[in-house]
Formats: structure tokens, sequence, C-alpha cells
């Protein structure tokens, strides 16, 4: 599989970990398995590396990519919030390092059926784990209008989140909203750029939906 991905700070945060040979180490959002790759290139047969992904096709993508370590490799696809059940499930009471690298990445952004871009039409989606019900196109056409200040303003860091809430609102009167392109438009109408903040369609819902 394709999957995309550059490791933010690659050398850096493997330098940081000071890896042990025979250590127990966890990627907690696994993705591209760029960070996983390079600490499982310094374990030893004794150990053990550990990869959290809620996304499919990034645990696919991994299993491949780390297939022929020294090290025992484990792959759960899974919430990092789950960590200690995994842990326990793997019988590991303590673990040498563990590195979270938080956000969305390239393939699920470049992937247009995902729904991660403003740049690309698709229907809205954005779910990180797609055995999940609830999509964006949900978030957007079934929250009520205060609900959705919300998610733009707490999560999205929005300053004009109740006039976009409010827009939407307005326009799924007419009829839904169902994908990104329609959501872009509405945006681009609604939200002004600011001098720093680049395309408002990045702040909605890009910061609001990642279940």
């Amino acid at each position: 599989m394709d999957f995309k991905h550059t490791s933010v700070m690659l050398g850096e945060v493997v330098s940081a970990l000071n890896v042990k040979p025979n250590g127990i180490y966890l990627d907690c959002t696994l993705g591209g398995a760029g960070h996983a790759l390079a600490i499982g290139r310094r374990l030893t047969s004794g150990g053990l590396l550990i990869g959290i992904d809620r996304d499919e096709d990034a645990i696919v993508a991994a299993r491949e990519r780390l297939a022929g370590l020294a090290c025992a490799v484990k792959t759960v696809r899974a919430n990092f919030s789950e960590l200690d059940k995994i842990l326990d499930d793997f019988s590991v009471d303590k673990i040498d390092g563990a590195v979270f690298d938080l956000g969305v990445s390239s393939h699920q952004i470049d992937t247009a059926e995902r729904g991660f871009s403003y740049m690309k039409d698709s229907p809205l989606d954005m779910r990180m784990d797609r055995r999940q019900s609830l999509t964006a196109r949900d978030v957007i056409n079934f929250c009520d209008e205060d609900r959705l200040t919300k998610i733009f303003r707490d999560y999205g860091e929005e300053r004009f989140a109740k006039r976009a809430a409010a827009a939407i609102c307005r326009a799924r009167k007419i009829s839904p909203i169902e994908t990104t392109g329609e959501l872009v438009r509405l945006i681009e109408q609604t939200v002004p750029r600011t001098k720093n903040g680049g395309h408002p369609a990045k702040r909605i819902p890009g910061k609001s939906h990642r279940s």
C-alpha cells in the first residue's frame, strides 16, 4: 500500500528516546510507521515494538513496512486512549519509551474519498476509524447551531465560529451539505481569510471531527 507520510522530527525523536536494544517501545499514532521503523531498527530480538492506529490503511501499510525487523512487532487497530488495555493484553507493565505524533497524516489528506482535504471535492467523511458510523456529514447536517459554534470555536479555534455555524444551518434548510466542496464554498462566502490563518476552510471542520 502506498501510504505516504513524512515523519516529524524523525532524527530528533529517535535520539531523544535513546533506544535500548532490548527495550519495549510504543508508537501510539502509527501512521506510515516512519518513527516505528526507525525505532525498530535499533531493537534486537529481545526488544518489543507496539504500534497503535485507528486507521485500517495505516495498520496494513505499517505491517508491510515493519516486516523483517529483528524485534517482536505488535500492531493494534485502536485509539491510543485504550493504551492501558492494550498493554494489559500484551502483559506489559513497563515500557522504555513512547511516541505520539498527533494529527492527520499526509495519506489521509491526499486520499480524496476520506474527506479530509478542503482542496478536493469529495463526500464529507473525515473518519480516522471507518468502523465508526458518525461522519463529518452527520456533524455538519445534524448538530444544532450552538453545538457547531462550540465545535468550531473550541477545536478549530475559529474566531468566526458563530457566523459559520449560522450560515451552515441556513444552507442545510434548503438542502443537505454533502461534500467537502459544498462546505468549502459556503465557508469561503462566510468566513474571511485571516492574515496568517490561510484558507478559512482549514479550520472548519478541520479540527472538529477526527473520530
